[in-house]
């Protein structure tokens, strides 16, 4: 298979690099129409077409890098305790995607075809066209490339479950795991293998009843919406949980493989086919390129000096680097991997304890989801269908009150719960870093200037949100290069992470528009807004639930999934209920972003936990840390709840 690796590799690197190039394109359209009146034609056709080639070019190596986002809490388990056990399943998994992704393939192929043969192009004639049979063809052969992927891993787990032997634990020698194992505690029978086949075996009959019953749209619905979760649940990857369900839906619903195929193809190749979705790659690469130039450091130290006099002003500095980092990147992963390594050994340091220092940098890190730019708020906005920009203002007074709100508790609890927050006092200003605070405040002037691009850029309507990515992400890589922060092998793991990042994104969406569509055929969403809207809960009932449901949701998957499993049922109950859909995103944002910091999954804390490499701080003692900041959250939540205008009155 090495050539086979040698090719997908190949297929991932041209896909990073056609990535990192939209950035330069975009720009240079900004300046042509900004500054000479000279606009690049069908920017907005290539970069659409560009999105959907990249997806399929980087998604073998995805899988072959275990990139696809899972709930992973049961097959750790799972693992650890039935290595083979988990080995059959990670093969039923494997299998699973080479089915959903060879169903992309055939139902992609006749598309392919017959806009190969009647040249169909995109764009207008005589101003712009491209044709886009290429585009289809890379989306035949992603999916094949990656089918062959999933076949390969699926035989790669069954022959390492043959070579393991029975009783033996994946872990080290010495390990508690490998001990538990030797002593025969966690021995695999053939009827405890058997378990693995249950799950496929049970959807495949109850699809089946459903097939031959004649069953309702509605019942099918409900039964997909169960299926779906419980797949999650079982720590299937959540853009293939999507994709089988609505697989198996629309064959329900419209008796026909061929048309459930096709239903798939035309998600693959249309639902990222749109413009404002480069912001996901853009503002990534962005997020990056400011992640190795250090402003997150200058932004910490700067609020070192600003705020050190007060009583437990590290932990109110902390606050506002992570705020003004979330000016810049909208990325809270991004704000918990670099706070974790700047702010937490500073702040034990100082007499902080590890449990506040680290529940603290997590809590802080939920601004970056929150204050504009934020991808969750674009993602939200291409879902809903509302102006982005509308969001971005929209969220810029819940995002001070969340910073005023975690910076206010910050100083009490140091006040009125030294032994939570440890016994500090008052910083004095040159403590807090030897350069001094000219040198400081000096180091901020790349942040500042980054911050005026990409929101002056917004405001002033220079670009649009969507674009404003690319000018920010080539700025802040001139500002790494001046920093002397960038070199070629730092470049090419930036846009090699940017890749996979928005793969894994990119593709999920495209499963959950592909899930969303068969929903809509059942017409499940429309009678749950129909009850709903009925049942005399009001709005603030309604949201009661909705809110509850994401804190649920937020215990298993990330925030992006949760997003696109809700809206679906949740749009159309918001606006039967005459509730205004740029408040009701940032609700729902705020509210996803809380599953950051709760167990089981609580993403922030694990993003924090790997960087710490520390090995007295557990995963525990980072969600104990960060409740204060989740019970605040929850706070503020159900403020903006209560008081809508809060959001809507810039």
């Amino acid at each position: 298979m090495r050539p086979f690796t040698r090719l997908i590799s190949l297929m991932n690197g041209a896909g990073v690099v056609w990535t990192f190039a939209l950035t330069f394109l975009i720009c240079a359209d900004i300046v042509g129409r900004s500054f000479f009146d000279r606009p690049i034609r069908g920017v907005a056709e290539m970069v659409s077409l560009s999105l959907v080639a990249t997806v399929f070019l980087q998604l073998a190596y995805a899988i072959a890098q275990r990139r696809l986002t899972a709930a992973g809490f049961l097959v750790m388990r799972i693992e650890t305790r039935r290595p083979r056990l988990a080995r059959d399943w990670s093969a039923v998994i494997s299998l699973t995607g080479l089915a959903m992704c060879l169903a992309i393939a055939i139902g992609i192929w006749p598309d392919f075809l017959r806009a190969f043969r009647t040249d169909e192009y995109a764009g207008v004639q005589g101003l712009f066209a491209v044709q886009v049979w290429p585009i289809k063809l890379i989306v035949f052969l992603g999916a094949l490339a990656a089918a062959v992927e999933c076949a390969r891993a699926a035989v790669a787990d069954l022959k390492f479950r043959v070579a393991l032997p029975a009783g033996a634990a994946e872990a080290p020698a010495g390990s508690p795991a490998h001990a538990t194992a030797s002593a025969g505690l966690v021995s695999d029978t053939g009827a405890r293998r058997l378990l693995v086949l249950l799950v496929p075996v049970a959807i495949a009959v109850i699809a089946a009843l459903l097939w031959q019953g004649d069953a309702s749209p509605r019942l099918v619905g409900v039964a997909m919406v169960l299926f779906v979760l419980a797949l999650i649940a079982l720590g299937l990857p959540i853009a293939m949980s999507f994709l089988v369900v609505s697989f198996l839906g629309v064959a329900i619903l419209r008796r026909d493989f061929e048309v459930s195929m096709k239903t798939m193809a035309l998600a693959a190749e249309g639902t990222v086919s749109e413009y404002v979705f480069a912001s996901v790659p853009l503002f990534v690469l962005m997020g990056l390129f400011v992640n190795i130039s250090d402003m997150g450091r200058d932004a910490f130290r700067a609020a070192q000096f600003a705020f050190g006099w007060i009583r437990g002003g590290l932990g109110v500095a902390t606050i506002a680097a992570n705020a003004v980092f979330a000016a810049i990147t909208g990325i809270s992963i991004a704000s918990a991997a670099i706070f974790s390594k700047i702010a937490v050994p500073e702040m034990v340091r100082e007499g902080y304890t590890p449990k506040f220092a680290v529940g603290l940098t997590a809590g802080s890190s939920l601004l970056g989801m929150l204050i504009p730019p934020s991808i969750l708020l674009i993602i939200y906005g291409v879902i809903a269908e509302v102006s982005i920009g509308a969001l971005f203002r929209a969220a810029v007074i819940p995002g001070i009150l969340l910073t005023v709100a975690f910076a206010v508790a910050t100083v009490l609890m140091a006040t009125f719960a030294p032994g939570h927050v440890g016994h500090v006092g008052r910083s004095a200003r040159r403590k807090a870093d030897p350069i001094g605070a000219g040198a400081a405040m000096l180091g901020l002037i790349p942040v500042v200037i980054l911050i005026l691009i990409v929101l002056g850029g917004i405001y002033l309507g220079i670009f649009a949100p969507h674009e404003a990515g690319a000018a920010g992400a080539f700025a802040a890589m001139v500002l790494a290069l001046a920093k002397r922060r960038l070199d070629g092998p730092r470049l090419w793991e930036v846009i090699r992470e940017t890749g996979q990042v928005t793969v894994t994104i990119l593709f999920l969406i495209i499963a959950a528009s592909s899930f969303s569509r068969m929903l809509t055929l059942t017409g499940l969403t429309q009678d749950v807004a129909t009850f709903l809207g009925g049942s005399g809960l009001g709005m603030f009932g309604f949201l009661v639930i909705y809110l509850l449901l994401m804190l649920l949701l937020g215990m298993f998957i990330d925030s992006t999934s949760i997003l696109l499993i809700l809206l679906p049922l949740a749009l159309p109950v918001v606006t039967g209920l005459g509730g205004d859909l740029v408040w009701f995103g940032i609700v729902t944002v705020i509210g996803v972003e809380i599953g950051l910091l709760t167990p089981p999954l609580g993403l922030s804390v694990f993003v924090i936990k790997s960087s710490l490499d520390d090995q007295s701080i557990s995963l525990g003692t980072i969600f104990a840390g960060a409740l204060p900041f989740v019970l605040i959250t929850l706070a503020v939540t159900i403020l903006l709840m209560t008081f809508p205008q809060l959001s809507l009155w810039l």
